[in-house]
């Protein structure tokens, strides 16, 4: 059998919530696998989508938050990010969340990419975001979160992604994608 991108190789013939909460929904769906024999697949649904933000200061500076995150039990530094609501403009998620992790906001706004998260066992969608420009003020963070905030080098971040200090996989990914530009940049430029 030949299959190509457009084409679904599963057949579903039932789904069942089987747990949910304000975040998240567990379905599981009963199934024909590509080979045509019977099958469970589990598929954690998001409730909201993940939006990170690089936050670029005129100096290549960019802000982490530092928080505990309770499902690994481990502190964790990222780049500020959180739950997009869905059915809301994710870019005006993006700044809600930048204010309110940071008390950042930013003039200038550019999409960097989106990217599936886990995509073997959730529909998990992130957003991430350049945010340039910046204005400080006072952060709103929820009433669940601890947060700490510090700014780093460009440079400095990506190390940290190296030395495996940030693990996060947004915060991996936006920082690295960032270094990698600004490094062609300077090469471009450098005659």
């Amino acid at each position: 059998m030949k299959y190509r991108d457009e084409e679904n190789p599963w057949q579903t013939f039932y789904q069942k919530t089987m747990y949910e909460t304000a975040w998240i929904k567990v379905v599981e769906h009963e199934c024909l696998n590509p080979k045509q024999e019977p099958a469970k697949y589990g598929v954690v649904e998001f409730k909201n989508i993940a939006i990170g933000i690089l936050a670029l200061d005129t100096n290549q500076n960019i802000y982490l938050i530092g928080q505990w995150r309770y499902p690994l039990g481990q502190y964790s530094w990222e780049i500020p990010e959180g739950g997009g609501r869905l059915g809301f403009d994710p870019l005006e998620e993006a700044k809600r969340e930048l204010k309110e992790e940071a008390g950042l906001t930013a003039n200038h706004w550019e999409k960097l990419f989106e990217m599936h998260l886990s995509n073997s066992t959730t529909n998990e969608l992130s957003m991430v975001y350049l945010a340039q420009d910046l204005v400080q003020g006072e952060a709103e963070p929820e009433d669940t979160e601890i947060l700490k905030m510090k700014k780093v080098h460009l440079n400095t971040a990506y190390r940290m992604v190296e030395q495996g200090e940030i693990t996060d996989a947004i915060s991996v990914a936006a920082i690295q994608r960032l270094y990698i530009d600004q490094s062609v940049k300077r090469l471009i430029q450098t005659p």
